[in-house]
């Protein structure tokens, strides 16, 4: 019986939902709206454009968080691939340097001895132990830059 009932009232429903908008103007001027047509006016149907669900302020204004969320989040994510790119350029260099560093740590360790000019352009050479001391801090200098 109680899905009898539904049925029923499913079926008088639609035909409700379904039903045109009329309108029509009155002896007085009046312009008037309903569902049925009026038996003594001529009238027009009309169709209705149903409100779209987004368009009270209470969805305007998710609407516009939602927008300001997107903003935020773009406006973030390019800040970290601009951080990235900057940090990815600057380990570039720093193994550029290192590359050149171990290249003339290389360089010192396959000289025998290690030399200065002078102010008048000449080769003056170092000591043994001089030697010893400059490649000990430059062996130094790369460990510290280059973390090797």
């Amino acid at each position: 019986m109680k899905g009898l009932a539904v049925l029923l009232v499913c079926l008088l429903v639609t035909p409700m939902t379904l039903a045109g908008t009329y309108r029509w103007v009155d002896e007085n001027g009046q312009t008037h709206f309903g569902d049925r047509p009026p038996a003594d006016a001529a009238s027009d149907e009309v169709n209705l454009d149903p409100t779209p669900a987004g368009s009270d302020a209470a969805a305007r204004e998710r609407q516009q968080r939602m927008n300001d969320f997107l903003e935020q989040s773009e406006k973030e994510r390019a800040e970290r691939n601009e951080a990235k790119a900057r940090e990815e350029a600057m380990a570039e260099k720093r193994e550029a340097r290192c590359e050149a560093l171990r290249g003339r740590l290389k360089y010192l360790d396959s000289v025998s001895r290690i030399y200065r000019i002078n102010n008048e352009g000449e080769r003056v050479y170092v000591d043994e132990e001089e030697n010893e001391r400059i490649r000990r801090e430059f062996r130094a200098r790369v460990r510290e830059e280059c973390n090797s």
